[in-house]
């Protein structure tokens, strides 16, 4: 794909992203399990400490495995787009995001496919942009003529002066008449 994105090479890109989309789930599903089951718990600090402690058994994994499906699709389309265009840009994300959702809502029916597709790449695509502003507002400025001027080098964007050629117009530039 010509340029490099930082990133492993696809076929090991996928299993990464499934283990790292594993990885989210579980922790954040864990905490968010056990703050629901020490609030659904009887009253008394150990059964909120039990229940707690059994709701992120029973469901912290299962939020790593929901979430680990969703990266080895996101992965996996991203790859395939990237390898079918050509290209490492943000439309490989938005439009994964986009089958992702699709995908996942299909045994719903065509109209929920439709409307998961739609949010799955308006999401990838508000985070993509994100990730553009982001970069663009924390990137240096551009340098300006002055600052060159400032530093005692040549503007790169200025036309070509008269002291890049001294030997113009004397007629030493060699033209090919004389002999």
């Amino acid at each position: 794909m010509g340029e490099f994105s930082g990133r492993e090479p696809c076929p090991a890109r996928i299993l990464d992203d499934i283990g790292g989309a594993f990885s989210m789930g579980a922790v954040g599903g864990s905490i968010w399990h056990s703050v629901k089951g020490f609030r659904n718990s009887p009253k008394g600090w150990s059964n909120s400490f039990k229940g707690s402690l059994e709701a992120v058994k029973a469901r912290g994994p299962v939020v790593g495995g929901n979430f680990a499906v969703w990266g080895a699709l996101f992965a996996s389309f991203d790859c395939s787009f990237a390898a079918l265009r050509h290209k490492e840009d943000p439309w490989n994300s938005i439009m994964s995001g986009a089958a992702t959702g699709a995908v996942l809502a299909a045994r719903a029916g065509p109209k929920a496919a439709g409307k998961n597709a739609l949010m799955g790449g308006v999401l990838l695509a508000a985070i993509e942009g994100l990730g553009i502003m982001i970069t663009k507002m924390t990137a240096p400025p551009m340098p300006t003529a002055d600052d060159f001027a400032a530093q005692g080098a040549q503007d790169p964007l200025a036309p070509p002066s008269a002291s890049l050629f001294p030997n113009a117009g004397s007629g030493g530039g060699g033209g090919g008449g004389g002999g």
